[in-house]
């Protein structure tokens, strides 16, 4: 892939999260951010959220105003947020990472370096990718994620964190979160995937790789393809997640007794005997019973041509077409 000049946006849209951990301790770092957005997009304007779920509504909003992008700056919650209100339309979106883990950013291979992320970003190529749609119990409306949904012990841990000490201590609260849990029983419920049905306490239903900004667990997953990598932790016994722990961290969880790893494209999950908690993205999204399933080429996703020539080069599978802009 050659050079390419920097895409012609004229109406570009900023939403951040000034709550977000980068942003609110490091003002001055973003303030050079935007500066560097607006060497190539002088029209780029600020729009802050008010709140947790705010993203999707401003996106929205920009739409209606004309937007031909709109980017999202913050942690992996916010550009869900974004992403969510820019599902099934033509305008890309794209991030600038602020947040705890930078999930996306990592994966992508932008890391949570802000200034370097925004130098990509001017020069990033427009994508249609899938991603996950989560229908959830009594009708609720659907929600769209990018990277993963989590059902069980990770979602719990993400329901349960001290949003204090995940500002003051960023990822290591969820350690000490997860610490505080061993010794407790952790609950299983029904997971049915490709015509099977299966017990587990966590079920990880991913789209990419990375987990948590430094763990990769899903590692046949592609934000690129059309599938889920589904990952199975069954147990109830919560010291057993330390030997899965330590398959995660010697890059061996697929040969390991207790773990299911599978590709598909709609999971559905029930509840056995309690209460089961969901996350989306790194965020708490609810309870179970639902169902997640794939939504092929549903959002236009700004990603950087070095981690594109990379995918051709590692992937068997047919990549998404380039859009023209």
């Amino acid at each position: 892939m050659g050079a390419r000049e920097i895409a012609p946006y004229r109406r570009v849209f900023l939403i951040y999260n000034r709550f977000a951990g980068t942003i609110s301790r490091r003002p001055k770092l973003f303030q050079r951010a935007v500066a560097l957005l607006r060497e190539s997009w002088p029209s780029l304007e600020l729009v802050p959220t008010s709140g947790v779920g705010a993203g999707t509504a401003l996106a929205r909003e920009c739409l209606a105003r004309g937007a031909d992008l709109v980017l999202a700056a913050g942690g992996d919650g916010t550009m869900n947020e974004v992403a969510n209100g820019l599902i099934c339309s033509d305008v890309p979106c794209g991030l600038l990472p602020g947040g705890t883990a930078n999930v996306l950013a990592m994966e992508v291979r932008c890391g949570g370096h802000m200034l370097r992320s925004a130098q990509q970003l001017t020069r990033a190529i427009p994508v249609e990718i899938a991603v996950g749609k989560m229908t959830g119990a009594g009708g609720a409306d659907p929600r769209h994620f990018l990277l993963m949904a989590g059902a069980g012990v990770d979602a719990r841990l993400v329901r349960r964190v001290d949003p204090e000490l995940k500002r003051r201590l960023g990822k290591v609260a969820y350690w000490v979160g997860g610490l505080g849990q061993l010794g407790r029983p952790f609950p299983e419920f029904a997971v049915h995937l490709n015509g099977r049905s299966h017990r587990a306490s966590f079920a990880l239903i991913s789209r990419v790789r990375n987990y948590g900004g430094d763990l990769e667990i899903a590692l046949g997953a592609d934000l690129l393809s059309e599938e889920f990598e589904v990952v199975l932790f069954q147990g109830s016994n919560s010291f057993t997640y330390l030997k899965y722990l330590a398959g995660i961290f010697s890059r061996r969880l697929r040969n390991m007794r207790g773990v299911h790893i599978e590709k598909a494209r709609l999971v559905e999950c029930t509840p056995l005997d309690s209460v089961t908690d969901v996350q989306l993205d790194g965020e708490a999204a609810g309870e179970l019973p639902s169902r997640f399933e794939i939504v092929p080429r549903a959002l236009r996703l700004l990603l950087p041509d070095k981690f594109l020539a990379s995918a051709r080069q590692r992937s068997e599978i047919e990549l998404p077409t380039i859009l023209r802009t």
